[in-house]
């Protein structure tokens, strides 16, 4: 979730928390004065659907930090000096990565698409990438797009293919 939904979802939390608060205050009042029945049920149901949608969007938001947080330990693992390959294996990548970095450039990638393009051909899902860039997923989905539409391919696995096809 980018900062902007995650400000937009707080505010919504607020307003539904000023609801609950509003309209229990309201429902106390209403019982104090013998307000009818269906009344009560209405300010009551208000109060209860208030409260379920705060607890919505609290969750929401919580498995989305969780999200963020195990993509995290993911990167965080992968970058580990412990899981290093050997020289070898590094050289390969360097060239790979060099190759690869000018065939971006020959497509005319942009900046945002070329680190689309990296990130998509590391096995990263849209919605990861998204979450990693702090950008709508829609965003990422238009960039991908425009990077598989500049190389010339169908879609992701069109584009990968496209670099180790004739290394296998």
């Amino acid at each position: 979730m980018d900062s902007a939904d995650s400000k937009e979802t707080v505010l919504m939390i607020s307003v539904f928390a000023i609801v609950v608060a509003a309209s229990g205050a309201d429902l106390v009042a209403d019982l104090a004065h013998g307000a009818g029945i269906d009344h009560i049920v209405k300010e009551s149901a208000v109060v209860v659907i208030s409260a379920l949608a705060i607890a919505r969007l609290l969750w929401g938001l919580r498995r989305q930090r969780q999200e963020i947080e195990a993509l995290q330990q993911e990167l965080v693992a992968a970058n580990d000096a412990s899981n290093q390959p050997r020289k070898y294996v590094l050289e390969a990548r360097k060239k790979l990565g060099n190759v690869v970095s000018q065939q971006f450039s020959e497509w005319g990638l942009t900046d945002s698409e070329k680190e689309i393009g990296w990130l998509l051909l590391k096995g990263l899902s849209l919605k990861e990438i998204a979450l990693l860039r702090d950008t709508q997923e829609k965003t990422v989905r238009q960039q991908a797009s425009a990077v598989y539409r500049k190389a010339g391919v169908a879609g992701r696995h069109a584009f990968s293919a496209w670099f180790i096809e004739d290394i296998l």
